[in-house]
Formats: C-alpha cells, sequence, structure tokens
C-alpha cells in the first residue's frame, strides 16, 4: 500500500503546487477550486493509504526483494464474455442522460443498472454464463 500512498500523494503535492502558481499567476477562481479538488482527491485517500500501510502487514508489493513466484496464487474465473459490464454501461450512459433530457429516462437507467448488477452476481457466482 505504501507504493500507492506515495503515488497518491505525489499527485497531491503536484496539483498543490500548480493550484498555487495558478492562483497567482491567473486570479481565477473556478481553476483554483478545480485544482484544490484534485490536490484534495490525491492527498486523502493517499494519507489514508499511508496511514493503513502502517498498520498493516507489508504486502509483497512493497518488499523491494520479493519475487514474481511469491506473489503468484490461484487466479479465480473471470468471464470474459460477459455482457453484464456493457448492461452497466448503457445503464450508466442513460443515468447520464437523465441529467440532460430529463427525469423520465432515469428509470430506464435504473432497470438497466439493477439487472446489470444482478446477472453480473448471479453469472459470478454460478462461474459461466446466465
Amino acid at each position: 500500500m505504501r507504493i500507492e500512498a506515495r503515488l497518491l500523494i505525489i499527485v497531491g503535492i503536484f496539483f498543490g503546487i500548480i493550484g498555487t502558481i495558478y492562483w497567482f499567476t491567473s486570479y481565477e477562481t473556478a481553476g483554483t477550486l478545480m485544482l484544490i479538488g484534485s490536490t484534495g482527491l490525491g492527498l486523502l485517500p493517499g494519507g489514508y493509504y499511508l496511514w493503513w500501510s502502517h498498520h498493516m502487514k507489508p504486502r509483497l508489493e512493497d518488499d523491494p526483494d520479493a519475487t514474481i513466484e511469491q506473489g503468484a496464487g490461484e487466479i479465480d474465473s473471470f468471464p470474459a464474455s460477459s455482457i453484464w459490464p456493457f448492461i452497466l454501461g448503457v445503464g450508466a450512459f442513460f443515468a447520464a442522460l437523465s441529467f440532460v433530457f430529463g427525469a423520465w429516462m432515469a428509470p430506464v437507467a435504473a432497470a438497466f443498472i439493477i439487472s446489470a448488477a444482478i446477472g453480473g452476481t448471479v453469472e459470478s457466482r454460478r462461474g459461466g454464463a446466465v
């Protein structure tokens, strides 16, 4: 987790520096607030991951002397030809369209999203096509 924590903290620090430079060079509020939000989106999860990395045993990814064989484990079934991610994407698309064209599309989006959640769950528990 330390690798992920460091990466996110570096991203947060980068956006903080860019946000500071942007504030002093442009005096524009909206872009500065978006860069502050990006700073928070890097620092908050990065700090959380860093905190957890000190409270749990080190993973193999954090050990510089670990080999690939040590990290190998059982690979579970993954239905590569599943239709449910596509159905979930269609539901998300209709959900976004409901903000544009009106709330009448929200039930259609909800139906697609719920059916994708149920279908994906059933398919993953059976280990094959539904």
